[in-house]
């Protein structure tokens, strides 16, 4: 038995308006952060990522997931943010084939720096996408999913 016509639909729907909302917002952001930092969404979410970290560090494989990247895409984006001196790489003591990935001083705060640009741009973004009644539902349920219980 298939799945009828109607919930494809409906799923695909769902797909393109979930899209739709993911792409005013990156556009967005890329725009402010890009302007205001030198740094792209991803570069942020990667810096945003390790800050997350308490002063720890990550795998280069948590942090492609983390950026939603892949394994070369993030040697690649790790390169060159530890070229500005935003990162730096550490060998895992255990595992010579593990490599951690930290945030340097300069990457802390640089994503300081950043920090209000970003939020402030994704609160406006997000305002503009709840005002527009094709994106509405969804933006109004993104915030009941991250609001404490």
């Amino acid at each position: 038995m298939g799945i009828s016509n109607d919930a494809v639909e409906i799923r695909a729907q769902g797909w393109r308006t979930l899209a739709a909302v993911h792409g005013l917002i990156e556009g967005r952001l890329e725009k402010s952060l890009q302007s205001g930092h030198d740094l792209s969404v991803v570069e942020f979410t990667v810096l945003d990522a390790l800050a997350r970290q308490d002063g720890w560090h990550m795998r280069m494989q948590q942090l492609a997931r983390a950026a939603a990247l892949s394994a070369s895409a993030t040697t690649r984006l790790v390169t060159r943010l530890e070229n500005r001196g935003l990162l730096h790489r550490v060998l895992c003591a255990d595992d010579r084939r593990g490599i951690y990935t930290e945030l340097t001083a300069a990457g802390e705060r640089l994503l300081a720096e950043a920090r209000p640009t970003h939020d402030a741009t994704l609160r406006e973004a997000l305002t503009d996408a709840e005002a527009m009644p094709e994106l509405a539902p969804l933006v109004r349920s993104l915030t009941e999913v991250v609001a404490p219980a």
